[in-house]
């Protein structure tokens, strides 16, 4: 009888700005098998992202049928009118491969995302030193209005009260620290 392998899941999560998207693309970069799961939004592209590769970007109307499909294995409204999810489909492509899928999300999607999968998810919170360290990171990155970054602030303190409820929080305040930090805390778990 033949065993299927199936892939396990690493959560990161964070308030926007905190670091890590720029620490999931230093993991896919080691020699962990990780594969990306592309998130669904309905936000407009920023910069040079393409639909399917960094994520499925549909209209709201489009995303509003998919969550009352039922194809969705988290979502969430972050902001009015601009929704971000992951596929059910996406999930499956990767873990049918036995590929562990490393997810890039709001804190609400990671720990729906660890209540659905239980102890074949690692979640991993990357914390920003401090809300101020937080604002300079967004000022500096300029993809955003003032009254956007105003209102990332104001939703990263909400975010943050939710760290406890993650397997392991990393506070970014050193980069190539946290990213190795990262590393080790998601080697461990693949060796289980």
């Amino acid at each position: 009888m033949e065993t299927t392998v199936q892939g396990k899941l690493i959560v990161l999560s964070a308030p926007s700005g905190a670091g890590k998207t720029t620490i999931m693309r230093y993991l896919l970069q080691q020699d962990l098998s990780l594969s990306f799961s592309i998130s669904a939004t309905t936000r407009q592209p920023r910069g040079t992202e393409e639909h399917g590769k960094d994520y499925y970007f549909f209209s709201v109307e489009d995303f509003r049928q998919k969550i009352a499909d039922g194809a969705f294995v988290e979502y969430e409204e972050v902001y009015p009118g601009c929704f971000y999810g992951t596929l059910k489909s996406e999930v499956e492509r990767l873990t049918s491969q036995g590929k562990h899928v490393v997810f890039d999300v709001d804190v609400v999607g990671g720990v729906n995302i660890k209540k659905m999968y239980g102890k074949r998810a690692l979640t991993i919170f990357v914390q920003p030193p401090s809300i101020e360290a937080l604002q300079q990171r967004l000022q500096t990155r300029a993809t955003d209005s003032p009254e956007m970054i105003e209102t990332r602030i104001a939703k990263a303190a909400y975010e943050m009260t939710f760290a406890h409820q993650f397997d392991v929080v990393i506070v970014n305040d050193d980069l190539p620290k946290a990213q190795q930090e990262a590393e080790q805390v998601i080697r461990n778990f693949l060796a289980q």
